[in-house]
């Protein structure tokens, strides 16, 4: 079962509320759903990992991790899930994110030559940031909405057909 699957890397709820640079926070991580895996929890946990993947600003875990407490889901579901934004996946993430604000804008995407440089990002940012921020927001609540769908329906899919199975198993 992927929930057994889950549970080996799952960490240690007790080392966490322990762990040092964490106590400050020991009181608010006492509510058991932030560490147990139920639907509701798991399903939750991916709208809200998948819906901050999508915010274009850094501390994404703190925000994940923030908004898990928050609405009492999964913690480290919430907070593995923003990993899905990476050196790697970021640059194309965000410019969908963009050509999705530029579309509902109704704005013309414009050209841009990249350049790794802090006054490139000023400028550009100060061109960008509407439509980024718009199509991030869209795609972060679309892919968040249908990964909490996928976990709710996959969910009920495996105990209905655990429930098949065994009572198959019964009348044998």
């Amino acid at each position: 079962m992927a929930r057994n699957f889950l549970k080996r890397f799952m960490p240690n709820p007790e080392a966490i509320k322990s762990h040092k640079s964490l106590r400050f926070l020991s009181g608010w991580l006492n509510d058991p759903n932030l560490f147990h895996l139920n639907r509701r929890s798991a399903s939750l946990a991916f709208f809200v990992g998948l819906f901050v993947a999508f915010i274009p600003l850094p501390s994404q875990m703190i925000i994940a991790a923030a908004m898990a407490i928050l609405l009492r889901c999964n913690l480290p579901i919430s907070v593995v899930l923003v990993w899905i934004t990476n050196p790697l996946t970021m640059p194309a993430m965000f410019y969908a994110a963009y050509k999705v604000g530029t579309l509902v804008l109704g704005l013309h995407p414009g050209h841009f030559n990249f350049e790794l440089s802090i006054n490139w990002l000023m400028h550009e940012l100060e061109q960008i940031w509407q439509p980024l921020l718009l199509g991030s927001l869209i795609c972060g609540l679309i892919s968040g909405i249908l990964g909490y769908i996928t976990v709710r329906l996959t969910w009920r899919f495996h105990v209905i057909s655990r429930w098949q199975k065994r009572k198959k198993n019964n009348k044998r």
